[in-house]
């Protein structure tokens, strides 16, 4: 299926509307092309940056913005390489791991903020922990929501979609991984028309090692997704708790891994704020 940018735009935009609170759009320049960044809350407030899950885009954050945005300033960041309305330049690609950190170093600078609290979802949880370990001098508080770690089921099922991307597949994957519940229109819209996004490339790297979790400064929160089907919650549960004894882990229940943010999002955004607040 063929990518339709003005149809994905739309959708985007759709769901954008949807925020509850005034957006302020900024286009932050960077090496590696212009971000675009969606932000909202009082000007002063502790900056809080949303990194979202693989093709979700920063739109999706509309079910939770409101309640972060009334004592935090939110900036929701859309991946650059990422569907969204980021636009990598070519000059200098994001391809390695030290690329993304780079690009998002980029992205505070040009904001002007020295120290954040990070909050990702999924993929966008990854790269939160693997910045807050390489820059811990500029994460306070780290929040995760429910981050990556594949399993084989996973990607047995994710294949077909991501070997011959479209919006049905991508809406079979959703209907396989969130256990058939119904979804968002607005947002399964949107993330399957991300599907077909162009060049839409992660960058991986290895899971930090037992050492390197242990060296984490940030103060954490994880919430795992009891339904998830993107890796076992017990498991990853389990593992937390042994190598981030301080953090504080919580177990959302009824709530698969593509289901997040927005699902129980009442539950979402009161762990959150209460994580967050000073």
């Amino acid at each position: 299926m063929a990518f339709d940018r003005s149809a994905f735009l739309s959708a985007y935009d759709t769901l954008l509307g949807r925020w509850p609170v005034p957006v302020e759009t900024i286009d932050v320049e960077t090496p590696y092309g212009i971000t675009r960044v969606n932000a909202a809350g009082p000007a002063g407030g502790p900056p809080l940056v949303l990194l979202h899950g693989g093709g979700a885009t920063a739109a999706s954050w509309w079910a939770n913005v409101g309640e972060l945005a009334r004592t935090a300033m939110v900036f929701a960041v859309d991946r650059i390489g990422d569907a969204g309305r980021s636009a990598s330049s070519g000059r200098q690609p994001v391809r390695r791991v030290e690329d993304l950190h780079g690009w998002l170093d980029a992205v505070l600078d040009g904001l002007g903020l020295d120290h954040v609290d990070l909050c990702g979802h999924s993929y966008g949880g990854w790269i939160a922990l693997s910045h807050a370990l390489r820059r811990p001098e500029r994460v306070d508080r780290l929040a995760l929501l429910d981050p990556t770690g594949y399993s084989l089921r996973y990607l047995l099922h994710a294949a077909p979609m991501l070997a011959r991307p479209g919006e049905a597949r991508a809406r079979t994957f959703l209907a396989w991984e969130t256990g058939g519940v119904p979804l968002d229109p607005d947002w399964a819209r949107l993330y399957g028309l991300a599907a077909t996004f162009p060049a839409a490339r992660p960058v991986t790297g290895r899971r930090p090692t037992p050492e390197t979790l242990r060296t984490l400064r940030a103060r954490c929160l994880l919430l795992v997704a009891a339904n998830s089907r993107c890796h076992d919650p017990r498991t990853l549960t389990a593992r937390a708790g042994r190598l981030l004894p301080q953090a504080e882990i919580r177990t959302l229940d009824g709530v698969s891994h593509h289901a997040l943010p927005y699902t129980r999002a009442e539950r979402v955004n009161a762990e959150l704020t209460r994580f967050l607040r000073r």
